[in-house]
């Protein structure tokens, strides 16, 4: 990978072009009725000397609490509208923090795809579940929960959940409230009902389960049985997706990896990038247009995704994982996003 970081200190202008004297405004990214406003810095106020290293997941509850699971100082850190933290919770507790849901009455559910666990807490940190044994992985392929899970999704109507078991298995768990198995669905492949990567996964209000279908670049739709209904495609690595209601409709906002490769690390409309559908697939809003970095107004690795009840979009990010740590010398980057809903 080729380190830009000459061209990194830059601000980039609505229309792609930049300067120094453009480093202090604030970028718009979006089209028609979804614009948003974004600085460019790490969102959230941390205190001197707590780092994020990089924030993993995001979700916001009913409160507008927007929390961050994240691989630094403290893995759970819980952030006002303003950035100001109101509460930390998780020390010694997680192996690799990977996704974060929040639950219909603000229980937060917690995958950690290190020791292979799923892990029910309250509000403020108390647990209240465990699913899975700590560092006890199935075998590869087996389809058996769990061989590092990426996410879970709530059935917001009967508080059913969902498992995306992604990683080294491929397939998706669904759970009664009280943690059951019920059944499991999927298969490796690229047909449709397989996967590659079952990243992240999200139900709408009638039951109908959404499910990044990572390294396939799509979005498969399935109903609340695990019977396929059909595929979205046209998108980059969708790797994190999340639904909102807005006041006309249910959005599907779906965070997607550069799909670009070395040769073609400045190619434009590969991703990374936020996009915006709609529940029938289509796509109302790409927000980014230009490849990965550190400029105003771009991404690296969107992981994590959520949006308040404003409209306000929090994007988390791998960039350690799949940039700093690969730099010389390695350093921490940019992995929390706040884009203001205008």
């Amino acid at each position: 990978m080729t380190n830009k970081e000459h061209d990194w200190e830059f601000g980039i202008k609505e229309d792609g072009h930049t300067s120094k004297e453009d480093a202090n405004e604030n970028i718009i990214l979006g089209e028609g009725k979804f614009k948003y406003e974004t600085s460019g810095e790490n969102w959230g106020n941390l205190p001197k000397g707590w780092v994020y290293k990089e924030a993993t997941a995001v979700d916001v509850n009913s409160k507008d609490l927007v929390y961050v699971f994240n691989r630094g100082t403290t893995p759970m850190i819980i952030f006002n509208a303003e950035g100001d933290i109101v509460n930390t919770w998780g020390n010694g507790i997680f192996k690799n923090p990977h996704g974060v849901t929040i639950g219909p009455n603000d229980e937060v559910f917690c995958v950690d795809n290190g020791d292979h666990t799923v892990r029910k807490f309250t509000a403020d940190g108390k647990l209240l579940m465990t699913i899975g044994t700590a560092g006890k992985e199935s075998p590869q392929m087996s389809g058996i929960p769990f061989a590092k899970p990426t996410h879970v999704a709530i059935d917001q109507r009967t508080g059913e959940f969902y498992v995306a078991d992604g990683y080294s298995n491929a397939v998706v768990h669904k759970y009664t409230p009280e943690g059951k198995l019920q059944f499991t669905w999927g298969e490796s492949g690229t047909n449709p009902g397989q996967f590659n990567i079952v990243h992240n996964i999200c139900v709408d209000s009638e039951g109908w389960v959404y499910i990044a279908d990572r390294e396939n670049h799509r979005i498969q739709v399935f109903d609340s049985n695990g019977k396929y209904e059909t595929q979205w495609g046209n998108l980059s690595r969708a790797a994190a997706i999340c639904l909102s209601k807005n006041q006309t409709q249910d959005l599907i906002y779906v965070g997607e990896y550069f799909c670009g490769i070395g040769s073609n690390d400045q190619g434009t409309d590969l991703g990374p990038r936020v996009s915006i559908l709609n529940l029938q697939g289509k796509i109302l809003a790409r927000l980014g247009r230009q490849s990965y970095g550190e400029q105003k107004g771009r991404f690296f690795s969107p992981h994590g995704i959520a949006v308040d009840s404003k409209g306000n979009i929090y994007v988390a990010e791998v960039s350690w994982s799949d940039y700093g740590s690969k730099m010389e010398p390695p350093r921490e980057l940019r992995s929390m996003q706040k884009l203001v809903k205008i």
